[in-house]
């Protein structure tokens, strides 16, 4: 079997909303996001032979309810993920899959076989080149094919402090569709632009605050901080 580029995995109660999940985090990433707080996955990452991984989901669906692909960019490997998300649902464990929504077509492919999916949508699309250091690609295109798909859809976007303000948030809103929207805390302790590290991180009640200017737009909203939890606005 083809290799499987990974960087870590976990067991974890947060990463599929109501489920205990394992999460994969694949290696390899298309796009430079300066804040993000897996740096060490863009060109890093160990290859495991696939056998070994399908094996490790097996072992885990005795104790997960879940399995969740993230990344990195899971979908730079569609022959491997394609294997991963069958024998997790073979095993019974609802499927997830965390992506920057830049390969629509890929995306595509892998509904049937998904129930979840969370798309980080990094900025207002304009602004991709500068906050994602990539073209906006296929984001909406993906959100279109998702729409349709019966898989329940995740918005997400890191606010930043400095790097975006609240009128990028708006726009964020007013040009997407979900059935989530989630606004989450910026973290500067680990980050691909050393010179975050001294960027505050946005303070819970100030996500709040952004979040409800929002709320009307979506069927659920919520933020992600780190001292709170998840909260539903």
């Amino acid at each position: 079997m083809i290799p499987m580029k990974i960087g870590s995995m976990a067991v974890s109660t947060l990463d599929y909303p109501g489920k205990t999940s394992l999460v994969i985090f694949t290696a390899g990433c298309n796009f430079r996001c300066p804040y993000c707080h897996n740096p060490e996955l863009i060109d890093g990452g160990d290859e495991v032979d696939l056998e070994t991984v399908l094996d490790d989901v097996e072992r885990y669906s005795e104790f997960v309810e879940a399995l969740v692909v993230s990344g990195g960019e899971p979908l730079l490997q569609v022959d491997a993920l394609e294997t991963v998300l069958e024998h997790a649902r073979s095993l019974g464990l609802a499927t997830k899959l965390d992506t920057n929504g830049s390969y629509p077509e890929a995306l595509e492919g892998y509904c049937p076989t998904l129930d979840y999916v969370a798309i980080d949508v990094k900025a207002p699309l304009h602004r991709y080149p500068e906050l994602a250091g990539a073209c906006a690609g296929g984001v909406m295109r993906s959100l279109e094919i998702l729409r349709d798909s019966g898989v329940t859809v995740e918005c997400r976007t890191t606010f930043v402090p400095g790097l975006m303000g609240e009128e990028d948030i708006e726009m964020i809103a007013e040009s997407i569709e979900c059935d989530v929207y989630v606004l989450q805390q910026f973290r500067n302790r680990v980050v691909l632009d050393e010179s975050l590290r001294e960027t505050e991180p946005p303070s819970p009640r100030r996500l709040r605050e952004i979040a409800m200017r929002v709320r009307d737009r979506f069927r659920m909203v919520k933020i992600r901080t780190e001292e709170f939890g998840e909260e539903e606005i």
